[in-house]
């Protein structure tokens, strides 16, 4: 046991010291150390924002976002959370400031299309391969989605990070900046909320 924990130690102590070292290439303006950084956490950023905001291309853009950002104030980071902490925070900030943004689009949209009189136009896409199945599980999505996006946004956030990005407790509670206690609650909360949403939708469905 003694000797894993010191091999765990160890590389610990190697990982920090390479993410210190990529820091202050970062913070030189090396683009071979941003390159890295982009090919390092890149697929976390875009799942930790599809986690949000369930958008493929939206989650793309998102993370584009957060790499500008990083680009542009790293010299604002003073290694008080790892690296990718702060890129966590940076995602879900920019996530959540997304939700608003296109929540008020959509707000101005349909009170601009009630008052020119527009009805709401649905459009789907034909699919040939089995497309009562397709169907069937974009239904799924949307519903599940949808009690997603309904949760308090403290819920949302820690059951994204432990169900889409696999976070345990302790790095949640760091990311967020709560006890490990208050994550396990805002999970507990958030499961319940989202069965009793869903519990509804799935006995409807089976009739």
């Amino acid at each position: 046991m003694s000797k894993y924990l010191n091999s765990h130690d160890q590389y610990r102590s190697i990982f920090t010291m390479i993410e210190k070292e990529l820091v202050e290439q970062l913070k030189s303006g090396n683009e071979t150390a941003f390159r890295q950084l982009v090919e390092t956490y890149q697929a976390m950023v875009v799942n930790t924002a599809m986690g949000m905001i369930h958008n493929q291309t939206d989650a793309e853009d998102i993370a584009q976002d957060v790499f500008i950002q990083v680009y542009h104030s790293i010299t604002d980071f003073r290694s008080e959370s790892s690296l990718k902490t702060w890129l966590y925070r940076i995602t879900i900030t920019r996530s959540l400031n997304a939700i608003r943004t296109n929540k008020r689009r959509k707000f101005f949209s349909r009170i601009e299309d009630f008052f020119q009189g527009k009805k709401e136009e649905v459009q789907e896409k034909t699919s040939f391969v089995n497309p009562g199945k397709a169907l069937e599980e974009k239904d799924h999505a949307n519903a599940i989605h949808a009690a997603l996006d309904s949760l308090p946004e403290n819920q949302k956030i820690a059951f994204t990070l432990s169900k889409y990005e696999e976070l345990s407790y302790a790095e949640i509670a760091e990311l967020m900046q709560i006890s490990k206690s208050s994550v396990e609650s805002l999970l507990f909360r958030a499961k319940s909320n989202l069965q009793k949403k869903l519990i509804g939708y799935y006995k409807n469905f089976r009739r």
